[in-house]
């Protein structure tokens, strides 16, 4: 469960490796998500770390591998990662990490607990990752989760759409965890106009979807 964001003062430390570590002491996550888009944009690097070392939680974004790694020490640590697929998700990623920390980053993708779990094609990262939904209710929430990413109801109200304007290449890891669990819940997947995009994918609207979704709309 995500925990409550509580007012500051609240202190991070920002990193790259380089021994210029920065720290910040902030009042809310806004202000500590402005402060590490300026740290973000004016360094070069591999890795860009935001520790909240009074939490034991930290935050890893690796551009130029693709990948975000969280991590959480408790008795023992935990880590786990994210492929990237789009360069934009990095700053969304560190305010997530901002207001709700380790678990605010829960719904943000696909988590894997090994680093090499992200060298299997994207298909197959999928398939794993709708494995790990085995009951209905939670099924239903990633659904509703992939779906608040990037879809839409059609203006007809028949049809929820995924992956709204994206290419088959976009997305692939997704769309292949989509597709998965929509056939373990019984959802019917239809065919896209001709003129939708070529990644997008059609289902008949469900009411098990309609309330899950309206909580990411």
């Amino acid at each position: 469960m995500a925990r409550p964001y509580r007012p500051g003062p609240k202190q991070f430390v920002f990193a790259v490796g380089d021994g210029n570590d920065q720290q910040v002491s902030v009042g809310d996550p806004q202000e500590a998500y402005v402060a590490f888009s300026a740290f973000f944009r004016d360094r070069d690097s591999d890795t860009y770390t935001i520790n909240d070392e009074p939490a034991g939680q930290s935050l890893v974004l690796m551009p130029r591998q693709g990948v975000i790694s969280r991590i959480k020490d408790a008795d023992r640590s935990r880590s786990e990662y994210l492929q990237v697929d789009r360069g934009n998700r990095y700053l969304p990623s560190a305010m997530l990490f901002f207001e709700n920390g380790y678990a605010g980053l829960d719904r943000f993708g696909q988590w894997f607990p090994d680093l090499a779990d992200l060298d299997a094609s994207p298909e197959t990262r999928g398939a794993a990752r709708a494995a790990t939904f085995t009951t209905e209710a939670a099924a239903i929430e990633e659904v509703a989760r992939i779906w608040g990413d990037s879809g839409i109801v059609d203006p007809s109200d028949q049809y929820y759409v995924f992956f709204v304007s994206h290419g088959v290449d976009d997305d692939r890891a997704e769309r292949a965890e989509l597709l998965t669990l929509i056939e373990f819940l019984g959802i019917e997947r239809v065919d896209a106009p001709a003129e939708a995009a070529g990644g997008e994918v059609w289902v008949r609207t469900d009411t098990r979807l309609d309330v899950a979704c309206a909580r990411w709309a």
